[in-house]
Order: C-alpha cells, then structure tokens, then sequence
C-alpha cells in the first residue's frame, strides 16, 4: 500500500468530522454558484456566523444531554421564557442587564433542575418530562410579559447580539485569530512531545503539519471575512461578531470538561452503559442533575445574546428552536443512543443546517420547503449515523 495512505490509515483521525467539513463546503459551493456568488460574500458569511450563534451555543450541551441518554424538548421554551424574563426585569422593572441576567440565570436554573429531578430521582423519561415543559413554559412566557413584546434599550447589552456595534473590529480580531493559530501549533508541538516521551508512536512530521493547517486556514479565512464585511453606514469593518466569540468560548469550555474533567468523563460512561455506570459507584443521579443544571446555564446564554440580537425579548422567542438544536448535534455525529458524540461535531452540525437554510432564502424558497428539506437533512444525518456506525462495528 501506498505510504501515505498508510500513514492516512493509522493517524488519529476522525473521519466522520472530516466527512461533515467536507459536506459543508460542498453546500457553500453548491449555493454560493446557486445565487451568483452572494452566498459566499462577506455580508452573508458574517450573518451566517451570527444567526447559528444562538443554535450552536445549546447545541454543545444538547449533544452531552443526548450522550447521557436524554433528551430537552424544552430548551426553545425554556430560552424563550427566560429571554422574556430578563427583557421584561429591564424594561418594566428598571433592572441593570447584569441583575437582571443573573435572575434569568437563577430561573433557568431551577427549571432545568426541576425537569432533571424528575428524571434523575423519579425514573421519569426526560423526553415526557421535558414535553410538558416544551407547552408549559411557553404559557410562562407568554404570562411573563401578558404577551407584550419587551424591548430592551441597554445599549452594552445589545452588543452582545451583534449587529451594528456588536463585533469586536479587524485589529483585535486579527489579534485573536494569532492567538488561536499560536494556541493550535503549541497543542501539536505538545501532543508530540508527550508521544515521544512516552514511547508511544508519532504520525510523520508531515501529516501532524497537515492536520493542524487545516484549522489554521479556516480562522484566517473566516476572520478575513469577517474583517472585510463593512456595514455601509460605518467607517470601519465589523470583525468577529461578538456571539460568534461566545459560541466559540463555550464550545472550548464543553470541550474541556468533556476530554479534563471527571464529569465529562462520567456523562459518557453513563450514556455507553447506565447500569455499568451506576455499579463501578459512578453517582449517576448527581451527574444528571449537574448535566441539566449546566443545560439551563447554557440556554441563559443563548436567550440573552438571542434578545439583545433582536432588541426585544418576545413570547414567541426560540420557538421551534429545540428541533434545530438536536438536528445540529444528531448531523454532528451524536448518536441518539448515547455514549458517542462531540463538542467540534456539533459546531459543524449547526454551520450545515444554518447554511442550508440561508442558502435556500438566497435561492427565495418558500418556507415550506425549508422547513421539508431541513427535515429531510434531519432524517439523511441519522441514516447515515446508522450506516457509518455499523461500517465501522460502532454499536454506540
């Protein structure tokens, strides 16, 4: 056999995510032709990356929650019900966002907590527990703010949503992206040296430099776009929206506790094996009740960049969400069984659906059809997951 597929062969390499990228660019390409380059502008790219921002940044926990072998039907209603909260603290209670988000955060909390005990404690299926409360916190929201739209006119507050003032400019953005290409090549440089010291074998100098200019390429791309996009009343480029520099810190955040921490560690042996789980002395009902309590943090932080994106928080807030977000972690290679899935693969499951659906407004397709081929991508992605996983002997 040929050297280098050989050495292709034996790298750690995950294939499925390679797979997702390549599908990904093959959809911009496609749509980007489509609609006569528009697809492809800096205009589009910089809403893209906004508009998935909100998605992407349940999506991470969402695909935990699904490893654990559960599920949150809820996170649409529970966002839009805390999004409303806040918004309502501020304008109607004359709160400053920070008390007012930390209250969100509390409620939100709780929420999560109450829906996880009754799974955790009581036996009862998250998916029972948390379609009660996909219809039950909806009416809260809706009883929040007696169904009146709240705006919300902090003017730090809704740069956290991006828009006109909301991303952080081309020097610092260029700043970060020499941060992150430094931060990628020390990963390397250390993941080769720990190999080496450990007498375990390396990949060829040759690939590990291909692997790692992959992703370089992609943040000096992407925040070329980004610094080129120049809104036509401003003087300047916008640079990385500042959602997209939340989504990003909390996918390295998840990413963490899931390779570094005990509790990552424990969400997977739980979602692989309950019953193993429970018998080694892993507290699987405190690791649930932590997993749901870190849902309701996660989707504070979505409602809170999703309402001061729109400037308002509305009843009708992150309606439908829920779908978009486990069709992001089901396409990002998250099994619905449990046991198997990743933080990076959601990321990717949420930019494919996102760039789906703006493709097809570039194109004018109706929403109806959005709405059947998105379903259709849904039902293509756990397909595949069937068919890769039993390819590969994966019983995940």
């Amino acid at each position: 056999m040929n050297p280098f597929l050989i050495s292709l062969k034996q790298a750690a390499i995950d294939w499925r995510l390679v797979m997702m990228g390549a599908v990904l660019v093959a959809i911009a390409l496609v749509f980007n032709v489509l609609s006569d380059g528009l697809f492809l502008s800096p205009e589009n790219l910089y809403n893209i990356a906004q508009q998935t921002a909100v998605v992407g940044i349940v999506a991470t926990v969402v695909v935990l929650v699904i490893v654990a072998r559960h599920i949150d039907l809820s996170v649409g209603s529970v966002m839009g019900f805390v999004g409303v909260l806040i918004a309502t603290l501020m304008y109607t209670g004359g709160w400053h966002w920070v008390p007012a988000s930390l209250a969100g955060l509390a409620v939100a909390i709780a929420v999560s907590m109450y829906q996880g005990a009754l799974t955790a404690m009581l036996g009862v299926p998250s998916f029972v527990v948390t379609l009660g409360g996909l219809m039950s916190f909806r009416g809260a929201a809706f009883l929040v703010a007696d169904g009146k739209t709240q705006p919300v006119n902090d003017a730090l507050f809704q740069r956290l949503g991006g828009g006109y003032d909301g991303s952080i400019g081309v020097g610092p953005s260029w700043m970060l992206a020499g941060v992150i290409v430094l931060v990628l090549m020390w990963i390397t440089w250390a993941r080769r040296r720990a190999r080496t010291a450990y007498e375990v074998p390396n990949n060829p100098l040759w690939l590990d430099a291909l692997i790692v200019l992959v992703p370089v390429v992609i943040v000096l791309g992407f925040v070329a776009a980004m610094n080129t996009y120049q809104i036509p009343s401003k003087d300047t480029p916008q640079g990385i929206p500042i959602p997209v520099l939340i989504w990003g810190a909390v996918a390295v955040v998840l990413s963490f506790i899931v390779r570094r921490t005990r509790f990552g560690r424990y969400i997977f042996a739980m979602g692989g094996n309950p019953e193993a789980a429970a018998l080694v002395g892993i507290p699987v009902r405190r690791v649930t009740l932590m997993l749901f309590a870190l849902l309701g943090v996660l989707i504070t932080i979505a409602a809170i960049v999703s309402i001061a994106r729109l400037n308002a928080g509305t009843n009708s807030l992150g309606t439908g969400m829920e779908l978009f977000v486990i069709a992001a972690a089901v396409i990002g290679g998250t099994a619905l069984a449990g046991g198997s899935g990743s933080i990076l693969g959601s990321v990717l499951g949420a930019l494919i659906m996102q760039s789906i659906d703006s493709g097809m407004l570039l194109l004018d397709v109706s929403i109806g059809v959005r709405y059947v081929v998105i379903g259709q991508v849904l039902i293509a992605a756990v397909v595949f997951d069937v068919l890769y996983r039993r390819a590969t002997g994966d019983a995940a």
